[in-house]
């Protein structure tokens, strides 16, 4: 791929041209709606897995999950192995990957088009902001590093990253010198970098924020500036211009480093970090252990109804990989470990199935 970094080309992507592009956005939720039923499965593991940890990343293409990155002691990354996790016969493997592997790193983000899989950023052994992107063809087993320095966005890490069927989507997290709100998209077809606008003081620079494509729009989901965010902003990639949205509904409390998965017109929000840490980085905050959904159309919430006292049930957790999936004939999210009220890193991995039913 040729590496290019492309800035937006038309002066009318800039927000000045909508006067009312940060205005909260309000939608009549008297239509029919989709009703969003969910269910936790918890898989069985077998073979040497990847081992507890935290702030690591996971990418799923076909039935194989590919894991990468984090930490079992806080800021100290484990190991730079590529690890798989297939979703038939529930059996960890390592890779025998080749090419530019990349060092070992914690808060790093992986997403996936196609067969090749995307990995992002991130924090080294000694605490330094990375920005290298690189790719992993999951045919040949190869890593190829894609770009870096001053090519695409600048270091960071705990961003959030996620894609659509061509371009990987990467935003904010902290950087070298604070908590970013830019938004870069990576076109893996031209192999271009390409910066999008900025959405400006409404939405603050934050580590930790969930990040969904649905309906033509990026949604930028709370996150973390200082303090836990509940606030909520699109990217419309059609005009270029940003939102700050008001939500109605039973909406979750502020947090960050949750789930999130883009699910139709959907967003799911699961678990996170309600109250941080006394102790930053190095202790575990109060985390939840609950499921949202926001219907993009009517901007309501709508807190689900899965069995939070099952066994199949992850749990309060935050920190943790996740990614969209297919698991028994379903589509849904997987979650893969992550740090517990307890500040254990946990090794399980659950599916939640999801599935939609028209109701007036």
């Amino acid at each position: 791929m040729k590496n290019v970094y492309k800035r937006p080309e038309s002066p009318t992507h800039s927000l000045n041209k909508h006067s009312d592009s940060n205005l909260p956005l309000k939608v009549d939720s008297s239509n029919i709606m989709a009703a969003v039923h969910a269910s936790w499965i918890k898989l069985d593991q077998r073979g040497e897995g990847q081992g507890a940890r935290s702030s690591h990343a996971i990418a799923v293409v076909a039935q194989k999950v590919y894991a990468f990155g984090g930490e079992f002691v806080p800021r100290v990354p484990v190991d730079n192995n590529l690890h798989v996790f297939d979703l038939e016969t529930l059996t960890w493997s390592v890779a025998d990957a080749s090419g530019d592997i990349p060092p070992p790193r914690v808060g790093v983000t992986m997403a996936a088009v196609g067969e090749t899989i995307y990995v992002f950023g991130g924090r080294d052994g000694e605490h330094k902001e990375l920005n290298e992107l690189y790719s992993f063809d999951t045919r040949a087993n190869k890593w190829a590093l894609i770009s870096r320095g001053d090519i695409g966005p600048p270091n960071r890490s705990y961003h959030s990253m996620t894609a659509d069927d061509r371009h990987v989507y990467v935003f904010g997290g902290c950087g070298v010198h604070g908590r970013l709100n830019d938004l870069w998209a990576f076109d893996a077809v031209e192999g271009k970098w390409v910066e999008f606008p900025s959405p400006g003081e409404s939405c603050k620079g934050r580590g930790g924020p969930g990040l969904a494509v649905a309906q033509g729009k990026i949604w930028v989901v709370y996150g973390f500036s200082g303090e836990e965010m509940d606030d909520v902003h699109c990217f419309n990639l059609a005009h270029k211009t940003w939102t700050q949205v008001e939500t109605s509904g039973l909406k979750p409390t502020a947090r960050s480093v949750f789930c999130t998965l883009g699910n139709g017109k959907h967003i799911i929000v699961y678990g996170g970090e309600i109250d941080p840490s006394d102790q930053g980085h190095l202790g575990a905050g109060q985390f939840s252990g609950e499921l949202y959904a926001l219907d993009t159309d009517t901007l309501a919430w709508k807190r689900l109804e899965d069995k939070a006292n099952s066994d199949n049930h992850p749990g309060p957790r935050g920190w943790c990989a996740f990614a969209g999936a297919r698991c028994g004939g379903r589509q849904g999210l997987l979650v893969y470990g992550g740090n517990s009220p307890s500040n254990d890193r946990l090794d399980d991995i659950f599916f939640l199935a999801l599935s939609q039913e028209r109701v007036n």
